[in-house]
Parts: C-alpha cells; sequence; structure tokens
C-alpha cells in the first residue's frame, strides 16, 4: 500500500510524502540485506596490487660500494685489516633535484627509480675507473612513501609503506588499532582528491574493501554513536544509541519500555526511515514518484498478526530510525473524557464558589 503520492496536488501529505507498507517477514528479509550499507556506510572503490616502492625526494639513501681487489678507486694498496674490499659512503638525503653524489660518479639521478636502476648506473659510470666495481643502494629511511594513520587509533602515525604490500587494515594495525568497539568505527581512505568512508565492520568482514595503501594515502579513524528513536505508547520514549552492530525492532522496543497496556495500539506500530531506491523497488514502491535517492517509506507493524511478533524480531533497526507506537481508538476516547471530566470539574468548582460566596453575604 502506497500513500501520499506527489503528483496529486490536493494530497494532504504533499509536504511530506511517504510509502506506507505493511511489514512481513519478506519485507524484513529484504531490508536487512542492505542494513550494513546504509547511512553514512560506503565502500573503497580503489583497485590495484600492493604499492611500487620507488625512490623519491626526502629519502635517505645508503651507498655501499665494492672492489674485486685492493689497490683501486676505492681501496689501497696498505688497506689494512678490512672486513672486505668495500666502502660506505655517507648516508644522504634525496635532494629537491631529485640526484644523490657519489665520488669519482658525480650526481645520480635516483627519483622515481628502484634502487636496482640506481645500482646499475654507479656501476656504469665506474666501471672504467674502479676494479669490477659492485653497488649496493639502500633504502635506509623512507619518506616520500609514507601514509597517515590519524584519528581514533591508538597512535597515530605516518608509517613507511612496507615494500611486500601493505592493506588498510595492516595500516591501522601498525597504527595501535582502534580506539573504540567495531560496531561504532567507520574508516575514511582519502587517495589525491578522492575520498571513501566504509565500516570498520564491514571492512573486517568484506575482503574486497581492504585494498592496498598508496604512497600519500591518509587513513582516517572515527567513532559514531549510531542511535534511533522510540516515540508514542512506550514505557520510555528517547533516544538510544546501538549497543551493539545489529539491533532487531523487537530489541529496540524493549528497551523504550515496550508496549503501554493502557494507551499502546499493537496494531499501528511504525518504524519511519528514508530507504534506498534499489530496497524500495524491491519492497514493492513505484521509486519514479520520488526524484531523490533517498525515499521516505513508513513500515507498519500489526503485532496481533500470526507473524506480527516474529516480522518485528526479523527487522533490523538503523542509524536514525524512529520507532512509533500509536494509541488505541479508545485511549483517545479516554483523553476526551478526561478533558470533559476536567472541564466539569471546573464548572462545579466555580459554582460552588460563587454559592459559598452568596451565602457569606
Amino acid at each position: 500500500m502506497i500513500s501520499g503520492d506527489p503528483t496529486i496536488p490536493t494530497d494532504p501529505q504533499e509536504l511530506l510524502p511517504h510509502a506506507l507498507i505493511n511489514a512481513t517477514p519478506r519485507v524484513a528479509s529484504i531490508t536487512s540485506h542492505d542494513s550494513a550499507a546504509d547511512g553514512t556506510l560506503g565502500s573503497f572503490v580503489s583497485k590495484g596490487g600492493a604499492a611500487d616502492i620507488r625512490i623519491g625526494i626526502g629519502d635517505t639513501i645508503s651507498v655501499t660500494i665494492f672492489e674485486a681487489a685492493a689497490g683501486g678507486l676505492f681501496i689501497p694498496d696498505q688497506a689494512g685489516a678490512r672486513a672486505g674490499n668495500f666502502v660506505t659512503l655517507p648516508d644522504q638525503q634525496v635532494d629537491r633535484s631529485g640526484t644523490i653524489s657519489v665520488p669519482y660518479a658525480g650526481l645520480i639521478p635516483a627519483v622515481g627509480r628502484r634502487a636496482p636502476e640506481v645500482q646499475a648506473e654507479i656501476e656504469q659510470r665506474l666501471r672504467n675507473r674502479a676494479i669490477e666495481p659492485q653497488a649496493v643502494v639502500a633504502i635506509k629511511d623512507q619518506k616520500a612513501t609514507q601514509i597517515s594513520v590519524l584519528g581514533e587509533v591508538n597512535l597515530p602515525s605516518r608509517l613507511a609503506i612496507n615494500p611486500s604490500g601493505e592493506r588498510v587494515l595492516d595500516a591501522i594495525a601498525r597504527a595501535g588499532g582502534p580506539k573504540g568497539t567495531g560496531y561504532q568505527s567507520f574508516v575514511t581512505l582519502q587517495r589525491g582528491s578522492r575520498k571513501r568512508t566504509v565500516y570498520f565492520n564491514k571492512l573486517v568482514r568484506e575482503p574486497s574493501n581492504n585494498v592496498y595503501v598508496q604512497p600519500g594515502d591518509v587513513i582516517f579513524v572515527y567513532t559514531e554513536n549510531r542511535s534511533f528513536v522510540v516515540l508514542g505508547a512506550t514505557g520510555l520514549n528517547g533516544k538510544y544509541n546501538f549497543e551493539a552492530e545489529q539491533t532487531t525492532a523487537s530489541e529496540a522496543l524493549g528497551r523504550g519500555g515496550g508496549l503501554l497496556d493502557e494507551r499502546a495500539n499493537p496494531a499501528t506500530v511504525f518504524i519511519y526511515r528514508l530507504e534506498s531506491r534499489p530496497v524500495a523497488a524491491e519492497i514493492g514502491i513505484d521509486v519514479k514518484l520520488w526524484p531523490s535517492n533517498r525515499i521516505p517509506v513508513l513500515y507498519q507493524f500489526d503485532l496481533r498478526a500470526e507473524d506480527g511478533l516474529f516480522t518485528l524480531r526479523q527487522f533490523l533497526i538503523r542509524d536514525k530510525d524512529i520507532l512509533y507506537v500509536s494509541n488505541a481508538p479508545a485511549a483517545e476516547y479516554l483523553k476526551v473524557l478526561t478533558l470533559l471530566r476536567v472541564g466539569v470539574a471546573t464548572v462545579n468548582e466555580g459554582n460552588i464558589a460563587r454559592y459559598n460566596l452568596g451565602t457569606l453575604r
């Protein structure tokens, strides 16, 4: 059943159209599949393998040069007691021109190259001056291939990427892990101008979201208390935070104090939410009537039906849901009687006061 057609200008709900859906086990099953991707939840869409670690500006480089025998360019004839025929140059940082300096070889381009490529060029330049030179180049301190892990983690820091490959969860683990619980945590990955956010438990549960990090990535972990509101004829109206990854409608109603025997109508329990277009279409809503990506839906539960309680137990609450229990018709009638009783009592009190005043005179 659908009400509030926005194409009809005389509709009394024109300012706030919505779709009214009778909650059934089938509807509960459909809406449950989308619960982990609702609200601010998303998924990482970046693709690619492990980062290709190359030398960059600011990296600290170590260069060791070996010669086949003493008496060469770097190893004198009278070398004395030595660990081997090699010399280790002082560590140097790749400058803004992207080069490092090697004696007798000059300035060696390093930026954007792998260590073996730099080694080969050093050996080529020294070939006619040293005795069968061999070079070993190592990155002592990575600056250009770091990532930042910030936010609600135990050790926020900048981390050098492991050449063997590092994924988002690996980086968060190296930063001490999240401070909050999984069902309260969200992870944002920023890569250049792109940014995606994913629910932490979904990041763990679905490996496709746990992508490889790339140099310059920023990972931000934050906590957010997802909540729902309980209103109407319940024992305790209010706003409640999730205490687990999933909360069913029956649990939400229980946290709100349950139905009030003297007021509640068990046939008209409602849950209001903004539903995604794919889910709305699957449960039978004509999504063409709503231009936005989020469609206001009012789910109605009849707890007197045979499957009413089962549906309530199967239906999953989402962040920002509103659960409302309407008053029974008898309760509305009692309200009218109460107002009449108060009015009659007020009139009687006035008459009694006037009578007493006249008696005193």
